[in-house]
């Protein structure tokens, strides 16, 4: 009887996805379990953090919503309810739950409409520090985010009482507008910020060859944090204090790093903490004062408040722009270690002098809707000689581990899998190094797991069938658009997994930015040092230039994303869908897929217009990730005039074609006779930054153009511009004795950057002479 209920259980499941959560709840048989109810309002409030008042996005009237606490083996129900304008959503992150309630819109939930209520209702089979966050949109920076945490049934840590600690950052600027300034190569955050490599700094460090390293590789200046964020907060605001806390007690503080973008170094008053738990999961309690937690991960510390004075907990922005600290008890302070700035340049030195190769494309030459699953097949890592139920067999965990690594890194180095390098600590170290490891005691330890260890053996049953990913983080900073494997999510299909197999990927971090990466609805075990005791996460630091191996159970169905959880990232194409294959729950028809798939495709549109002293220029341009329109005019008052409108097409991150319509005057400063022509080309970003132009117009005169842009300090870059067309008379009639025209125009300037938006600028053009004016970005 039990066997034929349970068959019956299976093909509801894979039948009727209505029925799954009913299903659920039955095999759970959490019917009786206790229920705990919560109601959400998402809503427009004026809030005002700088003494700006600036429209945000809270829930019941907070940044952050409240801590839902829970207890293990209760029965959620959460009314989520939005009375805003715009559609939003709720993901609960690290959670296990029915699919449909993941909440990730059009995916796996429908949103939720202005005026409407979404009710989630799914078991807690699991304790621990979660929380939960808007996955519409840019909503998350705007204040849709809120905390977790669900006590356990028993416990063998002792402390006394629990405090939750929300980090995240804040700007009063729009989300989009930045999003849009990264995307148009602005560097006005870095400037704001002091963390510009400027040449003047460059000489003065002696880093002038790890700079044009950089720049071959057609790499910008590195950044730890793109954004700029006006503050950071703990629990809503830059400092907290909780001065009730009694002297002797055993405070468990569970931290969640629910910003955007940023990660946070966490040092400690007073004595060393106990870090106990990551990610809602107890981990063998280790001390550890200094611990990077990523974006979107949560941690648990034990902390004890001193005997007398009050303890400091300091949260510092990875890239040392700010800081949020809270104060638990009373009396003198007990000041927690500075975490000091980064050095960028000395960064970039380290990385060249390592021979660090960067720059893997964000954008494919034309890439199937398959790509990205082709390119996983091209890239798995086959255990030759080696078959995987003889590895389950091998009680040497770690050696079993090290020696995959070691198979790995072979294949990686070349698509012939020939083992080009040298013999060292077992390892296959490839020749140009362009790969670290988190298992290797080469890689920075600050950016590992090896501190994590699991309470007990973490490995999947024996005798699964294994299959092998590799996803290459790719991502391109001149244009940011991030993506896998060269792919954005809007260009490839689902990645079809099958239950009863253990997924294993390996991500390889090929760009300089930290990601974080999430699998929703599953934990997936992060390979380390500990062999069979490697911990169990939901979201992992690929830190950069590093590799990370993951493997997670696949005993799910329907959808799952799979993401970097920076906002900007996803936003721009770093998301991959893992599908079971099951069928699509009916509730989310009318919802079609497409509009999450498209999401980082949609059209930015920005310009610039430059009113000098000898002459005006306008610059604008509509892109997404393949397709660029581009209208630019420059009038002199001399009246000499030169106009232009193309469409190009981005091939991949640094080539494109385009063509298009251009107007020039043809006599020397006259407007007299007026030319218009067709022309068509290739555009493509050379090393050392320089952009570059090769094209031909209907009477067959090519031409090809330089342009680059360099900061030679803080806010003053150096520019210039060089053309140079060639006329063989093919099409147009020569003046006798007359077989070959050219026609040479350049310019050179200084630009001074003010701010976001405006610039002054100075610059000879030898068609319009000598001027400066100011520049309005828009």
């Amino acid at each position: 009887m039990i066997r034929k209920m349970t068959m019956l259980l299976v093909l509801l499941i894979s039948t009727n996805s209505i029925a799954q959560f009913a299903a659920n709840k039955s095999e759970e048989n959490i019917d009786n379990w206790p229920e705990r109810v919560y109601d959400l309002t998402i809503d427009y409030e004026t809030v005002n953090f700088t003494g700006k008042d600036v429209k945000a996005m809270t829930i019941n009237g907070g940044i952050p919503g409240p801590n839902l606490e829970f207890n293990e083996g209760e029965f959620a129900i959460i009314n989520v309810t939005n009375k805003m304008d715009v559609e939003t959503s709720v993901h609960w992150h690290g959670m296990i739950l029915p699919n449909f309630y993941d909440g990730v819109p059009y995916l796996t939930t429908p949103p939720i409409l202005p005026g409407e209520t979404l009710q989630y209702k799914f078991a807690l089979k699991q304790s621990g520090t979660y929380w939960y966050h808007s996955h519409t949109g840019l909503q998350e920076q705007r204040g849709v985010y809120g905390s977790i945490q669900i006590n356990p049934k028993k416990t063998d840590l002792e402390y006394d009482k629990d405090l939750v600690l929300v980090l995240s950052d804040w700007m009063d600027e729009n989300p989009k507008t930045q999003l849009k300034n990264l995307k148009r190569g602005n560097e006005w955050y870095l400037i704001k910020k002091n963390q510009v490599q400027s040449w003047d700094k460059v000489i003065a460090k002696g880093a002038t060859g790890a700079k044009l390293k950089m720049m071959w590789q057609r790499m910008p200046d590195m950044a730890i944090l793109d954004n700029y964020y006006d503050r950071f907060f703990i629990n809503g605001g830059a400092e907290q204090n909780y001065p009730g806390f009694s002297p002797g007690e055993k405070v468990r503080l569970r931290f969640v790093n629910a910003a955007a973008a940023s990660y946070f170094w966490l040092t400690f008053g007073g004595e060393d903490p106990m870090l106990v738990s990551a990610d809602g999961l107890d981990v063998v309690p280790v001390e550890k004062n200094k611990t990077l937690i990523g974006v979107a991960e949560t941690y648990d510390f034990i902390v004890t408040i001193p005997e007398s004075g009050k303890l400091e907990i300091r949260a510092t922005s990875q890239d040392g722009s700010g800081q949020a600290s809270a104060y638990l008890g009373t009396g003198k302070i007990l000041d927690a270690p500075e975490v000091p700035k980064p050095d960028l340049i000395k960064q970039m030195q380290q990385m060249m002098n390592m021979g660090m190769k960067m720059g893997a494309p964000a954008a494919k030459f034309n890439p199937s809707k398959n790509d990205s699953i082709e390119k996983m097949k091209k890239y798995a890592m086959k255990m030759d000689g080696m078959k995987m139920d003889e590895m389950q067999k091998d009680k040497d965990s770690t050696k079993m581990m090290h020696d995959d690594m070691a198979h790995q890194d072979m294949k990686m180095e070349g698509d012939k899998g020939q083992m080009d390098g040298g013999m060292k600590m077992g390892y296959i170290v490839p020749k140009d190094k362009v790969i670290g490891d988190n298992m290797k005691t080469g890689g920075n330890p600050e950016f590992n797991y090896n501190y994590l260890k699991a309470l007990g053996n973490t490995e999947f049953e024996k005798g699964k069938p294994v299959r092998e990913m590799l996803f290459n983080l790719t991502g391109n900073m001149n244009r940011y658009v991030w993506s896998i494997n060269g792919i954005p999510l809007s260009e490839t299909d689902k990645i079809k997994i099958n239950q009863g197999e253990v997924v294993r990927i390996t991500l390889n971090n090929m760009t300089m930015m930290h990601h974080p990466m999430h699998l929703h609805g599953h934990f997936f075990r992060v390979l380390n040092e500990n062999g069979e005791r490697s911990p169990l996460k939901h979201t992992v630091n690929v830190a950069p230039m590093q590799k990370v191996v993951i493997e997670f159970d696949a005993v799910e169905y329907g959808d799952w994303f799979f993401h970097c959880h920076v906002l900007y990232h996803i936003n721009s194409g770093m998301a991959r869908i893992f599908s079971y294959d099951t069928p699509r729950d009916e509730r989310l028809k009318g919802y079609p897929l497409t509009n999450l798939t498209t999401e980082a495709d949609h059209m930015w549109t920005w310009g610039e217009v430059t009113a000098a002293s000898h002459m005006t220029e306008l610059f604008y341009t509509a892109t997404n990730i393949r397709n660029q329109f581009i209208i630019r005019g420059e009038y002199g008052w001399n009246e000499n005039i030169e106009a232009e409108f193309t469409y190009e097409r981005w091939l991949n991150s640094y080539f494109r074609v385009f063509g298009g319509v251009n107007v020039e005057n043809e006599g020397k400063d006259s407007l007299d006779e007026i030319s218009t022509t067709g022309v068509v080309g290739v555009r493509y970003l050379l090393p050392l930054l320089i952009d570059s132009d090769l094209r031909i117009d209907n009477k067959l005169r090519p031409t090809i153009s330089f342009a680059t842009a360099t900061m030679i300090f803080r806010n003053i870059a150096l520019f210039g511009k060089y053309e140079y067309q060639m006329d063989f008379g093919w099409v147009s009639d020569f003046e006798p004795e007359t077989e070959f025209k050219e026609e040479t125009t350049w310019q050179v300037g200084l630009e001074y950057v003010l701010s976001r938006d405006f610039s002054l600028m100075g610059s000879y053009d030898n068609r319009f002479g000598a001027g400066g004016g100011l520049s309005l970005r828009f």
